[in-house]
C-alpha cells in the first residue's frame, strides 16, 4: 500500500504569492514513508513528479536544515522532522482533548480507536490508541490511507458539501487494497448516501484483511463534520452488526464530547478543517 507523495494542489487555484520551491520541499519530505524509508535522488524525483535538479535543490536545503540525511547516494529523513508533527499534536491538544476518549473506548471494548481528518483523497490519523498487536495496516498518528477504503473516510466524505464531494469523485481513482475493497465510484456514491442517512459508516476488510471498523462524525460548533472517530476490531471476532449494536452509542457519546471540546477551543476547528 503506497501513500500519495507530496501535497496535492490544484495549479489553477494557486494564489499569486504561491512559493513553488517551498511546495517542492514539502513534497520531498512527504515522499518518504514505510515503503520508501530511503531513496536516491532519481527515485525521489519520480515520486514527487519533479525534475532531478529541483529535487536536488530541495534536498540540499533540507539537509542543511537538519531534516534530511544522506548515506552514499541514498537520502533519508532525520529525527528533526518529528518536530513538525509534534507541533500540530500539541497545538491541537490531542493528548488532552482526544486521547482520554480513545482510551475510554479501548478500555470498554478492547481493540483500537482513532480520530482522523480528510486530506483530498486520504484520511490522516491525528490520534490513535490500541491494544492490538496483530499484523495489520499501521494505524498510527500521521498514517495516511485512501478514504474510500476506511470507515472514517466514508464518514468524512459524507460530511462534505455537494461541490467538494463531486470534486472528490471527479478526481479519485479508487484502488483495490484487498479483494473486497469497493472500487466502483457508483458503489461508493451509494455507500456515502447510506452513511448520510444512518449517521455512521462501517468497513470490513476494505483497507486490510482482518479489520472491521465502525466510525461516526465529530461535529464542530456549526454542526459540520470536522473529523471522524472510529472503533475497530478483528474481523474474525466481530461483525459490523455486532459493532453497531454494542459500540455505536458509546462511540457517538465520545464523538459528542470531542465535538464539545472543539467548540470550547475554536482554533481546533481551523486546525482540523484546514480553514
Amino acid at each position: 500500500m503506497e501513500a500519495t507523495a507530496g501535497p496535492v494542489i490544484d495549479s489553477s487555484n494557486r494564489p499569486p504569492e504561491f512559493v513553488e520551491a517551498l511546495a517542492k520541499g514539502l513534497a520531498v519530505l512527504e515522499a518518504f514513508d514505510n515503503a520508501h524509508p530511503e531513496m536516491t535522488l532519481s527515485e525521489i524525483a519520480r515520486r514527487v513528479k519533479a525534475s532531478p535538479a529541483a529535487v536536488r535543490r530541495s534536498l540540499i536545503t533540507l539537509e542543511a536544515l537538519g531534516y534530511v540525511g544522506q548515506s552514499g547516494k541514498r537520502f533519508h529523513l532525520q529525527p528533526k522532522v518529528m518536530g513538525l508533527g509534534s507541533a500540530f499534536y500539541f497545538a491541537a491538544r490531542i493528548d488532552e482533548l482526544m486521547l482520554p476518549e480513545l482510551r475510554h473506548l479501548v478500555e470498554t471494548f478492547g481493540d483500537a480507536a482513532s480520530v482522523a481528518t480528510l486530506d483530498v483523497h486520504d484520511v490522516i490519523y491525528i490520534a490513535h490508541h490500541s491494544r492490538q498487536r496483530a499484523r495489520r495496516a499501521s494505524a498510527v498518528v500521521g498514517a495516511r490511507y485512501p478514504a474510500h477504503a476506511t470507515s472514517m473516510g466514508r464518514v468524512l466524505l459524507a460530511g462534505l458539501d455537494e461541490v467538494r464531494l463531486e470534486s472528490y469523485f471527479a478526481t479519485v481513482e479508487p484502488q483495490a487494497l484487498t479483494a473486497l475493497t469497493v472500487t466502483s465510484v457508483e458503489a461508493l456514491r451509494d455507500i456515502i448516501e447510506e452513511v448520510r442517512r444512518q449517521g455512521y459508516a462501517t468497513a470490513v476488510d476494505q483497507l486490510d484483511y482482518g479489520i472491521t471498523a465502525l466510525a461516526v462524525p465529530v461535529r464542530g460548533p456549526d454542526g459540520n463534520t470536522v473529523a471522524a472517530l472510529n472503533s475497530s476490531g478483528y474481523s474474525g471476532l466481530t461483525t459490523p452488526e455486532k459493532m453497531v449494536n454494542e459500540r455505536l452509542h458509546e462511540l457517538r457519546l465520545a464523538a459528542s464530547r470531542i465535538g464539545e471540546a472543539v467548540t470550547r477551543y475554536p482554533v481546533l476547528t481551523s486546525i482540523l478543517t484546514g480553514r
